[in-house]
């Protein structure tokens, strides 16, 4: 799974269950893969990992 698809899909507001099953991975992946990502960025929270993305321009403008 692509990091800019998880966290484009993050951001639109999706619930973890939705994002997995359009991601088509289990529930416990999905959370696995978003605390490596804020591990990976020191995020505390998940807002965090959404600032610090933007800020490192993980994410694109024309991602929805």
């Amino acid at each position: 799974m692509a990091t800019q698809r998880l966290l484009g899909l993050m951001r639109t507001g999706a619930t973890d269950r939705a994002i997995a099953r359009e991601l088509d991975v289990s529930l416990r992946t999905l959370n696995r893969r978003i605390s490596r990502l804020q591990s990976l960025l020191g995020a505390q929270s998940r807002f965090q990992l959404g600032a610090l993305a933007a800020e490192l321009e993980w994410l694109s403008v024309r991602e929805t």
